[in-house]
């Protein structure tokens, strides 16, 4: 986080799509706010660090109360990412 210093609290968005055969698509994504993001929308999470994030409610109530973020990828696919076991991923996903 210090390394991409920003103004705005990052956000931790949740997003569920359904596919053509009627399954359910989830995905986690950290990343910057948009001015499309309404704060009513997302709880409020602060980091060790003082750090702020704004987190959809929908993850908020499946998230553990303590995790970390961590960076991924290589080059220009380096993200911000959470940092959580398997069966926190699952309970985050499919509960």
């Amino acid at each position: 986080m210090r390394s991409h210093v920003t103004e705005e609290p990052r956000v931790i968005a949740y997003d569920v799509k359904r596919c053509c055969g009627g399954a359910k698509l989830c995905m986690v994504t950290v990343r910057e706010r948009s001015r499309k993001d309404d704060r009513r929308d997302y709880a409020t999470a602060v980091l060790a660090d003082g750090s702020k994030l704004m987190v959809d409610r929908r993850a908020a109530r499946r998230l553990p109360s303590r995790f970390g973020l961590t960076v991924r990828g290589v080059g220009p696919f380096r993200r911000l990412d959470l940092e959580l076991s398997g069966e926190q991923w699952g309970a985050l996903l499919y509960d």
